[in-house]
């Protein structure tokens, strides 16, 4: 990988030009971390409205498939990157012909794939200390049989989509062999994954960087919150996760990353269970290749943000080390933000929430607030884990957010 320096030009004279596959939100705030270096943008998205194509500099308002839409993509850009893992892995091998992309469709289709995660996980065990939740593929009518006959280990359970599963979309909770039949039959008789119930005291995820050349950079681990399978809280600071599991989480991440040959930004997300198990209770969930919900605090608690780290490594450049400079808690903000109680639409207080200390606002710019949808994030920083946490409460009674109690 020769790199790619912002502000270089191409023999035809033409800036250079880093490209996103997807135009959310992650879209969008990659886009600004590579226009502040000085790169142009390129956004491919088929929605005329996309958060990240309207701030870029060229939006290629397509399907992720379409050969076109991809070859002007291809020929505008000098590297490419996705910006969540269900583009189609297709594409990404197609532009992976003539242009760098990072990450690579290989490893982004095994993130789309459930079955194919877990067996990854599982066979890099070894080396990354830490292992998946007990759990069992379905894909027809004779696997579900054998797993109600002969795997009442894995019940009570979780039922979820081998793909396009997100924020607890495409899950089921099961407890007995009924339950399981026909939850499998409300999904659709899709492939699924069958895995056990675990007894979760805690959330984590870890941010990995790695370049081409196989450096690595991480941030230290982050402690999450969930309300009905999407994301509430993310604390972000010393003693927010105990050092010892900390480590482990840290090392297991960089271990999953080193085995895939990984290039970008990648999270891996772990549960902490109390099992008195060998591996110190942390069990590996899902990996997510690209920056991550959990990771936006970076943006105003760090030296480098998460999205900083993205256009470094898909451009070729040295990696810095993250360095968290302020202590961090990191709210979401969903749809129900903008409805009352009564369900009218208002704006939220933006007044009282601006005028408590270490607040930093980030709207995505969607046109439209439902209940559910991502529409931006706070995050609270501060000199001191205490005073955080206070403007974080405050912040998230002001906005009557969930997982209040957890701060």
């Amino acid at each position: 990988m020769t790199p790619i320096f912002p502000g270089s030009k191409d023999a035809a004279g033409r800036r250079a030009t880093l490209g996103v596959m997807g135009g959310g939100q992650l879209g969008r705030m990659f886009v600004h971390a590579a226009q502040r270096l000085g790169y142009f943008t390129a956004v491919l998205d088929p929605d005329a409205q996309s958060p990240a194509g309207l701030v870029s500099h060229h939006h290629i308002q397509t399907d992720y498939n379409d050969p076109a839409g991809l070859a002007q993509l291809a020929d505008l850009c000098q590297a490419i990157t996705t910006e969540f893992e269900n583009v189609p892995a297709q594409a990404l091998q197609t532009l992976a012909q003539t242009r760098p992309v990072a990450p690579g469709a290989a490893v982004v289709g095994i993130a789309q794939d459930r079955i194919e995660e877990k067996a990854h996980f599982a066979a890099c065990a070894d080396i990354s200390g830490v292992t998946c939740a007990p759990y069992a593929v379905i894909e027809t009518p004779a696997q579900l049989q054998a797993i109600q006959e002969n795997r009442a280990d894995l019940l009570p359970g979780i039922l979820k989509t081998a793909r396009m599963g997100y924020d607890g979309k495409g899950q089921v909770r099961v407890k007995t062999a009924h339950e399981l039949a026909a939850a499998w039959a409300e999904l659709g008789s899709v492939a699924c994954v069958l895995e056990k119930m675990l007894p979760l005291t805690a959330e984590c995820s870890v941010l990995v960087a790695r370049g081409w050349d196989g450096q690595v950079v991480s941030y230290a681990p982050q402690r999450n919150v969930h309300v009905a399978g999407i994301l509430a809280v993310t604390h972000a600071y010393e003693g927010a996760m105990p050092p010892a599991l900390a480590t482990s989480a840290r090392d297991a991440a960089v271990a999953i990353a080193q085995h895939l040959g990984y290039v970008g930004m990648l999270c891996v997300e772990f549960f902490v269970v109390n099992d008195g198990s060998a591996h110190g209770g942390l069990v590996v969930n899902e990996m997510a290749p690209r920056p991550h919900n959990s990771g936006h605090y970076t943006l105003d608690a760090c030296n480098a943000s998460q999205f900083d780290l993205q256009v470094h490594a898909m451009a070729g450049l040295p990696l810095p080390q993250p360095r968290q400079h302020s202590p961090a808690i990191m709210l979401n903000l969903l749809g129900e933000v903008w409805f009352d109680a009564s369900g009218q639409q208002r704006e939220p207080d933006w007044q009282a929430v601006l005028s408590l200390p270490g607040t930093h606002l980030h709207l995505y710019g969607k046109a439209e607030a439902r209940p559910g949808r991502k529409m931006g994030h706070l995050t609270i920083t501060g000199p001191d884990v205490a005073s955080v946490k206070t403007v974080a409460r405050r912040a998230a009674g002001l906005l009557s957010l969930p997982g209040l109690d957890t701060i």
